[in-house]
């Protein structure tokens, strides 16, 4: 193995033609710079330099040499100052996964701003997967964060959980419907729609979450339609096709032709969890997995 020291010496020798006045430069003695240099030719069984009483030159495979550890020695001091780099979380790479609700909502794409802010060297890997899949991504390491809907078992041995979002619903109703100016809407409004579900891909859990709460607040919904994910619910309502609900992060992209109303005893809510591996092993995913909560609660 190389000894990146003996390294720098044979560049400092070869550059200044004179042990002497190599070892001033290295601020070291002349003695143990001559026997660091017969070191480094011995292993490397080459012979390095022509020696004078007036001077030493490289020989030919010493000038070969010093072209080769020079570039060597470079990328040696760039290997290291990219280490520095990623031990203090500037550079490297992050995995995320994701639900679409992360992005509609701003969770994701917010965090992702400010970290790139501070660090635009890192690199951002995204996948677009079901909660499932994603903590399994995040046991087998192949995952950073996880955006999901449900957080692992308080128990779990291996993950770990943050809530980032707990999103209040909306009513959507198509512009001019005579609910869009009521002044109250009753259980009985409600239960005399249209409605529009959306039958998340997530898993049917959500869906009998959104009966549940229709029937504690004193209704039962007649879905008359389904839609796979809530902006196909909004274009739907704006069609004139019946009512949905929405999470209240979604209203800035409500398109035109729709009223959205607040629905004080509607108890449904959606949540969005960020989950990590609790072995943190780069200070890269530390720093995301704060700023993804702080963004989150500052935008609260």
């Amino acid at each position: 193995m190389l000894d990146l020291r003996q390294l720098h010496y044979f560049v400092a020798v070869a550059e200044e033609e004179h042990v002497g006045r190599a070892a001033e430069r290295l601020h070291i003695s002349q003695s143990p710079l001559s026997r660091q240099i017969a070191q480094l030719e011995e292993k490397l069984e080459l012979v390095l330099f022509e020696r004078s009483q007036q001077r030493i030159r490289l020989t030919r495979d010493g000038r070969t040499l010093l072209a080769e550890t020079k570039a060597f020695l470079t990328h040696a001091n760039r290997l290291e100052s990219l280490a520095r780099r990623l031990g203090r979380g500037d550079e490297g790479g992050l995995c995320i996964g994701y639900l679409e609700y992360a992005m509609h909502s701003g969770v994701l794409p917010n965090a992702l701003r400010e970290l790139s802010d501070g660090r635009p060297a890192v690199h951002i890997a995204l996948y677009n997967q079901q909660s499932e899949t994603q903590l399994e991504g995040l046991r087998q390491r192949s995952l950073d964060i996880a955006l999901v809907c449900e957080p692992p078992s308080p128990d779990d041995p291996d993950l770990e959980a943050a809530q980032v979002l707990n999103d209040p619903m909306l009513l959507v109703l198509p512009a001019g419907h005579p609910l869009a100016e009521a002044a109250q809407i009753t259980s009985a409004d409600l239960a005399a729609q249209k409605w529009i579900g959306v039958m998340h891909k997530e898993s049917a859990l959500r869906h009998d979450t959104f009966i549940a709460a229709c029937a504690k607040a004193g209704f039962t919904p007649t879905i008359s339609m389904e839609a796979t994910e809530p902006l196909a619910a909004l274009g739907l309502v704006a069609a004139g096709l019946g009512v949905t609900t929405v999470q209240r992060s979604l209203r800035h992209q409500a398109p035109a032709g729709v009223v959205m109303r607040e629905l004080p005893e509607f108890s449904y809510r959606t949540p969005l969890w960020a989950a990590w591996h609790k072995i943190n092993l780069r200070p890269l995913v530390q720093t995301f997995r704060e700023t993804l909560i702080k963004t989150a609660t500052d935008a609260s």
